[in-house]
């Protein structure tokens, strides 16, 4: 398993393929995200997009919409592109759909989903404080994953900053560097209790994970 991704796949069944349209019940989101929500889990959540198959690169998204009888409700695209979906057990109960347009044709392009943190934990200066709380919600999130199996799943390494500018590079006082937008601290360096300081707000954080 990558350090910075976790893929989940949705099953073929639950698409209706098109030349590039891609339709996707609500509830195979939901049964992702509801996984989410707890105080355990609360910084992190999921992002939405499809890999090109063969390749790392994310399919273009031109819209996603989740589609009910009574409205319909229009998704962001990151720059990225990737998108978040709302957790509400209305949407599920009323069958709602999600209608994505992609730029590429459907039959190229793999479902996946990231688990990262949200919006409000990404900022340029953390305490070590809010690292350690960062890497505990990740801990959580993999051990309620795997439950009695926990043994098999991803442990926790330390965590994964990543940068919109893939190319960036730039010391960090007191950690490593950034090397190629992306920048890894090891639970050696967290266990200092440092705290951080970055140059520029992250992309995302994720789990820097190992099987």
């Amino acid at each position: 398993m990558k350090r910075t991704l976790v893929a989940l796949s949705l099953l073929a069944s639950a698409f209706n393929v098109g030349a590039e349209q891609i339709e996707v019940e609500y509830k195979r989101f939901y049964s992702h995200i509801n996984k989410l929500g707890d105080e355990n889990t609360s910084a992190l959540q999921f992002a939405f997009g499809f890999i090109r198959v063969g390749t790392s690169n994310l399919c273009p998204i031109n819209q996603a919409t989740i589609v009910t009888q009574k409205q319909d409700i229009p998704l962001t695209i990151s720059p990225e592109q990737r998108f978040l979906v709302p957790k509400e057990r209305a949407l599920k109960l009323a069958d709602a759909a999600i209608v994505i347009d992609l730029g590429d044709a459907a039959n190229v392009c793999d479902m996946s989903v990231q688990i990262e943190t949200t919006a409000e934990h990404l900022k340029t200066e953390y305490s070590a404080e809010e690292l350690g709380f960062i890497k505990q919600q990740y801990e959580a999130f993999f051990n309620e994953m795997g439950g009695f199996l926990s043994f098999m799943m991803p442990s926790v390494k330390g965590l994964t900053f990543r940068f919109s500018d893939d190319e960036l590079d730039a010391p960090v006082p007191g950690a490593p560097s950034i090397t190629n937008g992306m920048l890894m601290l090891d639970n050696e360096w967290l266990e200092q209790g440092k705290s951080l300081k970055l140059p520029q707000v992250p992309l995302r954080i994720t789990a820097l994970a190992k099987s």
